[in-house]
Formats: C-alpha cells, structure tokens, sequence
C-alpha cells in the first residue's frame, strides 16, 4: 500500500511538471508573435512619416528666382481647372442665361418698376373693394325690409346643419345686433316661408340683410373673414333682450298649456279639439317682440 501511494505521488508530480513546461513554451511563442506584429507596425508607421514629410517637403520648396511653389502635378491641374470655370463665360441667348458681371451692367428700366407698382395699386384697392347689398339677388322675407332675418333649426338630427346654425348664431350675437330668428323646427309656416322665397326646399342656415339674399353658412363665413360682413349690417339696430321671451320668439300655448288640444261642449258632449291658437308644437309667438 505504502509503495502504490508513492507511486502515484511520484506520478502526480511528474504530471504538474510536464504542464508547468507546456504552458511556459505557449508564453514564449505567443510573446514571439507579438514582438513581430508590433516591428510590422513600427516599420509601416515609419513609412508613412517618411511619405508625409516628402510630400510637405515637396510643397514647401521654392524657387529662389520665381518665388512660386513646386506642387505637385495632380494640384496644379486641379487649380487650372477652377480657374477656367470661374473664367467661362455662357451665352445662352433665347433662354437668358447671363454671366453675373454682365447682370451687374444692364441697364433698370424705370417702366418695369412703374407697371409693377400700378399693379400692387390695382390688387391693393380690389382688396379693398367689399360687396354691397345691391350684388346680392333681392328676396325679401316677410317684414325683412330693412332688419336682418335668420332661418334656423334647433333639431340635432343632421349634425351639421344643427353646427352651422348655431356658428351663425354665435357669430350674429357678437355683432350685438337686432336679427329676427326664424326656426323652421319650432314652426311650420317658417319652413314653407323660407321655401316660397327661395323657390325650392333649402335647408338651413339662411341668411338675409334688408331684404338681400347673404346665402347659407359657407357664404356667410366666406364674408366674415374677408371683414365685409361687418360692413354688410351697417344700420341694423342693436340688440335688445325680450323680457318676455328672452329672445326666443315663442310662448307656451295659455289655452291649451302646450298640449294643442282643447275640450269644447256641444250638445252636451265634451269633444276634444285641436287647439286654434297655437301652432303643431303648442306655442305662439310672442306678442312683444314678434
């Protein structure tokens, strides 16, 4: 027993040794290697130094009697090639083509410069012309001679129509004038009033200014943007708040309480009627400002 542990100490320490011996060659190569790609890259930055300090040398060189630079060869085509196109000259004729110096000496007629300024007169002042009530087609509602008269809905059923009405609105109430608001959905006979004056079935928003037809909400917009709407309402009245229907123009029904029926005697039955005072909704309109 005491033999075979001997041995295999004996063994164990051969093997360390022969390792110790493998991985100290492998060093030995490696560094061998490296000491030879760092000479390559010694020797090739070397070559490049060389190289730059003969071409600034090149450069930097004169000659004593014409005091000029020996460049290369590359350089000074290069330069002579620049100094040709900045001396070219084009004549183009037809198209108008003009060297810059030749621009610089062309005479300025002065006529040029008063047709452009007549010009900018003819665009100014056609931008200050605005419409008159007179180029607008005439279509005169009922008691819309010399007010402003404003068809309208109050249903959410199209919703751009209801949105238009209500800009419309928005914009007039900003203006802090008198307009007679008209809402088809509130009465019948305002629809068929606005489509015997407009000979067909229009929908809402209308607009009419003493008796002239403005149009619907495109036109309208169209006008305010370009500031002649404002001048368009010239002489209409201002507002003034209804105390009776805030400017709504209707009253619920007091015969009928809004329910457009009424209970009439005759021949001792109690009948039911349709109320004769109000319209389909159950309302009638105000007596202080209608």
């Amino acid at each position: 027993m005491l033999s075979l542990l001997n041995f295999f100490k004996w063994f164990q320490c051969i093997c360390r040794g022969f390792l110790y011996l493998i991985a100290v060659i492998g060093d030995e190569r490696r560094e061998g290697k490296i000491s030879k790609e760092t000479q390559i890259h010694t020797i090739c930055s070397s070559k490049q130094d060389s190289v730059l300090q003969l071409n600034q040398s090149v450069y930097k060189e004169k000659d004593c009697k014409s005091n000029k630079i020996n460049a290369p060869e590359s350089v000074v085509n290069f330069k002579d090639q620049r100094d040709e196109e900045t001396e070219l000259e084009f004549d183009v004729g037809d198209q108008g083509i003009v060297p810059r110096e030749d621009d610089s000496r062309l005479p300025i007629s002065s006529k040029t410069i008063i047709n452009d300024e007549h010009s900018t007169q003819e665009v100014k002042e056609d931008n200050e012309e605005h419409p008159v009530l007179s180029d607008f087609e005439e279509k005169c509602p009922p008691g819309g001679e010399d007010s402003v008269v404003f068809y309208t809905t109050s249903l959410r059923g199209i919703r751009k129509t209801f949105e238009d009405c209500s800009s419309i609105r928005f914009l007039l109430d900003s203006f802090k004038i008198l307009v007679q608001e008209r809402d088809v959905s509130m009465d019948m006979r305002f629809r068929e009033e606005l489509w015997r004056i407009s000979g067909g079935r229009v929908v809402p928003p209308k607009l009419f200014i003493k008796g002239r037809d403005i149009g619907g909400a495109d036109e309208v917009f169209r006008l305010h943007e370009q500031g002649n709407l404002k001048k368009l309402l010239e002489g209409i009245p201002s507002n003034c708040m209804c105390t009776n229907c805030a400017n709504i123009g209707f009253l619920v029904c007091s015969n009928c309480n809004g329910s457009c029926k009424v209970f009439a005697e005759k021949e001792g039955d109690e009948l039911c009627m349709k109320c004769p005072d109000c319209n389909e909704n159950g309302l009638v309109k105000c007596p202080v400002c209608c």
